[in-house]
């Protein structure tokens, strides 16, 4: 097994030469230049991460990280936490949100069980950290030894897909309460006060709100995490999924391919992975702005713009799964427009 340092220093540096050629090519299309807009530049960075590979990525799979939380028990979400298990099969069956989306994108489903309470899921990739991660609210997510080891098995079999054929990958999660240790993540590494960051996430009554910022605070008081050590962050407030979504990004661009992130959940794990490597920035695609009410002071942190505002905040990788067809659009305008110069036309 290769160190989390050993996978970092695989990351390519985007090709600075194929994202020229893009533009050129993109300036020279059968259209104003800048006509098409955010979708010109989506289509330069898969360029640059691609290079001299054709622009296209034939083998889509949204990635969704599954994992209960001790913070449930602190009446954070009215969810029962069985609800994470049962999810779980639903997605493994196709019939959830995520599944269905990205059915109709052409996309693949895989469900990582990273730490699900209750035994082994039919359907599901089993590396079980624990029956659910500790209870932040009164120490710590899970121990740095089992943070690190869970990074890199995620890195490494997103590098080995990526081996065996995959060129995009997309990133989801799913589990209970999990917004309580995502606004704590983000909170630490952002910079900002939990009351700036924390929302209702599945459905919390507006008058728990208060609550659970109160809990997000005093996690972060009892486990005084190291804001510039991304890895403590997550080892003491995260919890699995969250971490296994940082280094499956990681992956992803240790591999050369794109990661498109989803909402909130992705970006408090996309927050720690661009500390631990800022060399993943370029692979970032984010798909939509989440409803949480600390999304924009995360992405602000990320220096991310999303692509689409649905007032989404399903998780599961679904809003990342909605932003598939916008990826095929970039390399379609790209591969199949005619120039200027094929329709004889001289501006």
């Amino acid at each position: 097994m290769a160190t989390l340092a050993q996978i970092i220093r695989q990351i390519p540096v985007p090709d600075a030469r194929a994202a020229a050629r893009a533009a050129m090519r993109i300036d020279g299309l059968v259209k104003p230049i800048g006509s098409l807009g955010r979708l010109e530049q989506l289509a330069i960075q898969l360029a640059a991460i691609v290079g001299e590979r054709p622009l296209a990525f034939p083998s889509k799979e949204v990635m969704v990280m599954a994992a209960d939380h001790g913070v449930w028990q602190e009446g954070v979400t009215p969810s029962p936490q069985i609800i994470t298990a049962i999810q779980a099969v639903n997605i493994i069956q196709g019939k959830s949100g995520v599944s269905v989306l990205a059915r109709s994108a052409g996309a693949q489903v895989t469900l990582i069980d990273c730490g699900v309470m209750g035994g082994e899921i039919p359907g599901a990739i089993s590396h079980k950290m624990g029956q659910g991660s500790g209870n932040i609210a009164t120490g710590p997510a899970m121990s740095r030894q089992q943070a690190e080891s869970l990074m890199i098995w995620c890195a490494e079999r997103v590098i080995a897909k990526a081996e065996s054929g995959l060129s995009l990958l997309a990133v989801g999660e799913l589990g209970m309460a999990n917004t309580t240790p995502a606004a704590a993540m983000i909170a630490v590494l952002a910079g900002s006060s939990p009351e700036q960051i924390v929302g209702l996430g599945a459905n919390l009554p507006v008058e728990r709100l208060a609550h659970k910022v109160a809990v997000v605070t005093r996690a972060i008081a009892v486990n005084q995490p190291d804001a510039n050590d991304a890895l403590d962050v997550m080892a003491k407030v995260g919890g699995f999924e969250l971490v296994a979504m940082a280094g499956a990004m990681i992956g992803a661009a240790a591999a050369g391919i794109p990661v498109v992130l989803d909402g909130f959940l992705s970006y408090a794990s996309a927050l720690a992975a661009c500390q631990l490597a800022p060399e993943i920035k370029p692979y970032l695609i984010p798909s939509h702005l989440s409803a949480e009410q600390g999304a924009q002071i995360a992405l602000r942190a990320l220096g991310l713009v999303p692509y689409f505002d649905l007032n989404l905040r399903l998780g599961e990788g679904s809003g990342a799964a909605l932003a598939l067809p916008l990826i095929d659009a970039a390399c379609a305008i790209h591969n199949q427009m005619a120039t200027l110069a094929e329709c004889q036309i001289e501006l």
